[in-house]
């Protein structure tokens, strides 16, 4: 990608006042002038690759090429690429940077990543980038702000399929320092085990879920391990999920 002339749409799924925000956006410019901010006005983490379809959606403007949405990460990229920059497309679109990592399992849930999906579906090149933490620590940023421009030079230097879009995940790191960077599959971390329970003021009982998850990383090649190596886990995802296995199986027995 030629970034002298490169339009670029930054988002994220933290809202438009994330600290990640401001690292990708501090990225984005790094590489590129022509830098759009467009993001939703609050958190919508978990919130996947949902689409707001039952009430209208608005747009504000907070400043110069910057834009907030009350929508999902999906309905910024959508309305973003559709509404704010109609004239002109951009080339290409950075999600994050999220607070915490995507890794696993956390794919199927993760706006962050599904701001990127959306992106792919529309025929942009999409990269989601996420800082990974200790759970119950800040966040350091220190990793992604370091790595973040190189890693987008150095994925955009070479072409990948129209279906397919990368998801890269930055270790925990105080001092930027990494180990290496490593293409690699998703590993296993289940979210959703662990359910807080208590009682409200008026004696109704409530859930709240909790962030730990039932993960293994000790799987060579997987995004888990990798970060826990301290190495830069980069992942390529596609939006085909169909099991081509399966249904050649499922072919077979209907037939």
């Amino acid at each position: 990608m030629e970034f002298a002339s490169a339009r670029i749409l930054v988002t994220n799924d933290d809202g438009i006042h994330a600290p990640g925000l401001g690292v990708l956006e501090r990225i984005a410019r790094s590489l590129a002038d022509d830098i759009w901010v467009i993001a939703s006005e609050a958190e919508h983490s978990g919130a996947s690759h949902s689409l707001t379809l039952t009430m209208p959606l608005r747009i504000r403007r907070t400043g110069r090429r910057r834009f907030a949405v009350g929508g999902t990460p999906a309905d910024c990229v959508l309305l973003g690429v559709n509404e704010i920059l109609a004239d002109r497309r951009p080339d290409l679109v950075l999600s994050g940077v999220n607070a915490g990592g995507n890794l696993g399992e956390d794919i199927a849930y993760s706006g962050t990543v599904a701001a990127a999906m959306e992106a792919t579906l529309l025929g942009i090149p999409a990269i989601a980038l996420s800082q990974v933490r200790r759970e119950g620590h800040p966040v350091r940023w220190a990793a992604a702000a370091r790595h973040g421009a190189d890693i987008v030079r150095r994925l955009t230097a070479r072409s990948w399929p129209a279906d397919a879009m990368v998801n890269v995940n930055f270790p925990d790191r105080a001092d930027g320092r990494v180990e290496g960077i490593e293409a690699v599959r998703t590993g296993r971390r289940k979210i959703g085990g662990a359910l807080d329970r208590g009682v409200d003021p008026r004696g109704n009982p409530f859930y709240w879920m909790g962030t730990l998850r039932d993960e293994d990383p000790s799987i060579r090649g997987t995004d888990l391990f990798a970060v826990n190596e301290g190495r830069i886990a980069v992942t390529a995802l596609r939006t085909d999920p169909t099991h081509d296995a399966e249904t050649r199986r499922l072919r077979r027995a209907f037939e």
